[in-house]
């Protein structure tokens, strides 16, 4: 993918903006509903800031792919969900206060775990005659807080010191963070259209695996340890739908490495398919209806 305006400026400003329209939605409470109800945030965070990421790993070493692949495949792997899943996961009829919690406690670990998947993956999938790519965690960390953290905590202090308007802001937030990522992935493809043909014909094998096997892994994790329909929704599509913008933003960014943002742009655009399937086949049950 070629370095552009649209990597370098506008797709970090965009994730911002997304980020802080997912503040609007989050208060303190948000938190503390992993401490009230444990076990259905126990298995969605263990899915996705643990078993994701081994999954993502498992399948650059099944499919061999080239070194900047597999590093773009773990970068996805160890991006948390996002406000994509958040809307998915309100029209599927989920949980969508889970969502939103798991949402925002793996954005928060997330500043400590994607330097680390990052570092490990750089390390075992880089030969001798590769590139070498150093990635300073603790300026990687810093830059990560302020493309997420920090105006995440912008958009929460909007909702507690204007909590009228935030909440008037919250779904409008919620589809312009939505229409934004879909022109930011479409511009991407658009402007990189000779490279995508190519990267979908290796990856799109490998990025849909990672996104199928998750959800269902989420899914049937849930339904083990007898969660709830509206839960096991949840679950299911934090698993499988992760933050693919900030994934881009990650390898074009901070890591100044284009062609690793690959397997993060097919991702993206496949998971919309997915998505959209899991919006139609959970969506169209009755609110109480638990049959599958």
């Amino acid at each position: 993918m070629e370095k552009s305006i649209l990597t370098s400026v506008i797709l970090p400003l965009s994730l911002a903006i997304i980020m802080l329209g997912m503040g609007f939605s989050l208060v303190v409470d948000d938190f503390k509903r992993v401490f009230k109800y444990p076990k259905a945030a126990l298995i969605g965070l263990t899915n996705q800031l643990i078993i994701l990421p081994i999954i993502g790993f498992a399948l650059a070493v099944a499919f061999q792919l080239e070194p900047p692949m597999a590093v773009g495949l773990m970068i996805i792997a160890a991006c948390p969900g996002g406000v994509t899943s958040n809307l998915i996961t309100h029209v599927a009829k989920g949980d969508l206060a889970l969502s939103i919690s798991l949402t925002a406690i793996a954005s928060l670990a997330a500043v400590i775990t994607i330097p680390i998947i990052i570092s490990f993956s750089l390390g075992y999938f880089t030969t001798a005659g590769d590139t070498v790519i150093e990635l300073p965690i603790l300026k990687t960390i810093l830059q990560i807080v302020v493309i997420t953290a920090i105006p995440v905590g912008i958009g929460m202090l909007i909702r507690h010191f204007k909590p009228s308007f935030a909440k008037r802001m919250d779904r409008p937030m919620r589809i312009a963070s939505t229409v934004i990522f879909i022109i930011v992935v479409v511009g991407i493809i658009l402007a990189n259209k000779h490279i995508i043909i190519g990267a979908l014909k290796k990856l799109g094998l490998v990025t849909i695996a990672l996104n199928l096997i998750t959800m269902i892994l989420g899914f049937y994790t849930a339904r083990f340890f007898k969660l709830n329909l509206k839960q096991s929704i949840s679950i299911t599509i934090e698993s499988g739908i992760q933050n693919g913008t900030l994934a881009i933003v990650i390898a074009t960014t901070i890591l100044k490495q284009s062609e690793m943002s690959m397997p993060a742009a097919i991702y993206s655009l496949l998971m919309f398919f997915t998505g959209g399937f899991l919006m139609w086949w959970f969506g169209r049950r009755n609110a109480e209806d638990e049959i599958i």
